[in-house]
């Protein structure tokens, strides 16, 4: 591959080698992963007309880019891909949790007005659906509209405080800090550290002990974090870190 990648470029065709040993590796690397080790060594030691046959004789054969498992994909392909089957889903069915199944796309796309207009549509479909109903606050929420989120958050939580394993009722007690109503928050960042020990909840309640002046008490609860941090999984120390940094950041200043 790569003594032809140089003839080209000697010969003056420098972008067009470029594009050719781009197309080879693309292709090795699909056949690597799709286990079709004898057209890999071909498309590695032979020219890119090898890779072409490649692509006509399997890559396409086998879906190509449409199928996630095995062939190259683009960022965002499979996101693509689903909108537009739960699109036509909703044109065909329109049933509630199909648009519930869009919002959580757009939300996890950080497209909030969209997240929350698929959100209002399943909420009118089904206004009754827990999920519906925490999806839609948690978005309002995000947004700023917590006079709005508050509701909704609540009812769900009153009826199941583990919904999404206490993650609604994080954003409840959220919610309330951000509307003022500071004791309901501390007294809901309680009920969650009753049934979980998330980095999340425990500094935002350590934040609202220390506007109190409750600062030892605020400091052996950041401790507690620090200490657990380096004994989560790699997937929890992640998505804690930024907990893990305001943490320090507390104690550093009482």
């Amino acid at each position: 591959m790569l003594s032809y990648f140089f003839q080209l470029v000697q010969g003056g065709g420098g972008i067009i080698a470029l594009l050719i040993v781009g197309f080879q590796v693309w292709m090795f690397v699909d056949a690597i992963r799709r286990r079709e080790y004898v057209w890999a060594v071909f498309i590695l030691l032979f020219s890119g007309l090898t890779a072409a046959f490649y692509y006509f004789m399997v890559y396409r054969q086998a879906g190509g880019m449409g199928n996630p498992l095995t062939g190259f994909e683009l960022p965002g392909a499979a996101d693509r891909r689903q909108i537009k089957a739960l699109q036509a889903s909703i044109h065909n069915l329109d049933k509630p949790h199909l648009h519930l199944q869009l919002g959580d796309i757009y939300f996890s796309q950080g497209k909030l007005a969209d997240a929350e207009a698929s959100y209002r549509a399943a909420y009118e479909r089904d206004p009754q659906d827990e999920d519906i109903r925490a999806h839609l606050g948690n978005c309002l929420a995000r947004q700023g509209k917590t006079a709005e989120a508050l509701p909704l958050l609540q009812a769900v939580c009153a009826q199941n405080p583990k919904h999404d394993y206490g993650y609604t009722l994080m954003t409840l007690a959220e919610t309330q800090a951000a509307m003022g109503q500071k004791d309901e928050a501390l007294a809901t960042w309680r009920q969650v550290l009753s049934m979980y020990s998330y980095a999340r909840a425990k500094v935002q309640y350590a934040q609202l002990l220390i506007e109190r002046g409750e600062k030892d008490e605020a400091r052996k609860i950041l401790e507690e974090v620090l200490a657990d941090e380096p004994y989560g999984a790699k997937f929890q120390r992640k998505r804690e870190a930024i907990w893990v940094r305001k943490a320090k950041g507390l104690l550093r200043s009482i």
